[in-house]
């Protein structure tokens, strides 16, 4: 499984493209002005902060895993330094992501996969004035998360504890529409749809999801083509770590994959 996973970040790296390689004006303008923006912003220095002490926390918790599991660590029993070290997002993507909700005009932000609440900590950062809803499904890992939402000053940040598949509908349902989704969740590619699918109904022309770890698996892979294929989807970049999904009326149908 790791060998099949490098040789797809192989052929990704070769056959995807730069910035400069983009034709799209709409995409060209994402990457130049967003995804590869790596200046340094004010925002990110407590979150790093948070996470290098997270990387030395010895305390151990017993982790409730309800999706696809780990590939790195399949105890249940572990230190919070192990998840930090092998479940958070790196600093280079959890900062896409910070750039990603700060360039959406959106009042509410849904993360799916809480962990240790690093990303988390970036959506609320990016976006404080709008409602950030996470929702886990370990007690133990929200546990921790929640220390740290306090620890950051965190006030704008809901955190659920639960199954995805009862919270993430429930929170649907009680939207007007879904302005940012991030979705972090089980990874199966039946459960990936069924998230896909749930949000259909919500979703608006200037909608963005972000599916995490489409490489994960062959499901995965699959999972992220039916949602490439599906007819309201218009333009969608493929990061390899993650992928971007965009529903922008009038716009031609197009994939791209760029390095990152």
């Amino acid at each position: 499984m790791v060998l099949k996973f490098a040789a797809d970040y192989l052929k990704h790296r070769l056959t995807a493209k730069s910035r400069h390689g983009t034709h799209s004006p709409f995409v060209y303008k994402l990457a130049d002005e967003v995804i590869y923006d790596f200046s340094a912003k004010e925002a990110y220095k407590r979150i790093e902060a948070l996470r290098k002490k997270l990387l030395h926390d010895d305390r151990s918790i017993t982790v409730t895993d309800l999706g696809a599991g780990s590939y790195l660590n399949k105890n249940r029993t572990k230190k919070i330094s192990q998840i930090a070290k092998n479940a958070l997002k790196s600093p280079s993507l959890a900062q896409l992501i910070y750039r990603l909700a700060a360039n959406q005009q959106a009042q509410s932000l849904i993360e799916l996969g809480t962990c240790l609440g690093v990303t988390t900590a970036y959506l609320s950062k990016a976006k404080p004035n709008a409602q950030v809803l996470t929702i886990e499904g370990c007690p133990q890992t929200a546990l921790i998360a929640e220390q740290n939402f306090n620890e950051l000053g965190l006030d704008n940040v809901e955190l659920q504890v639960g199954n995805f598949n009862d919270l993430l509908p429930e929170a649907i349902a009680k939207a007007d529409r879904l302005d940012f989704v991030y979705i972090d969740g089980n990874h199966t590619e039946e459960a990936t749809l069924n998230y896909f699918n749930w949000c259909l109904p919500k979703l608006h022309e200037n909608s963005l999801l972000i599916f995490d770890d489409i490489y994960w698996s062959q499901g995965m892979k699959n999972a992220w083509a039916t949602i490439q294929n599906h007819p309201d989807v218009t333009v969608t970049v493929d990061l390899f770590w993650i992928g971007l999904v965009y529903f922008r009326k009038g716009q031609a149908k197009e994939h791209f994959k760029l390095k990152y």
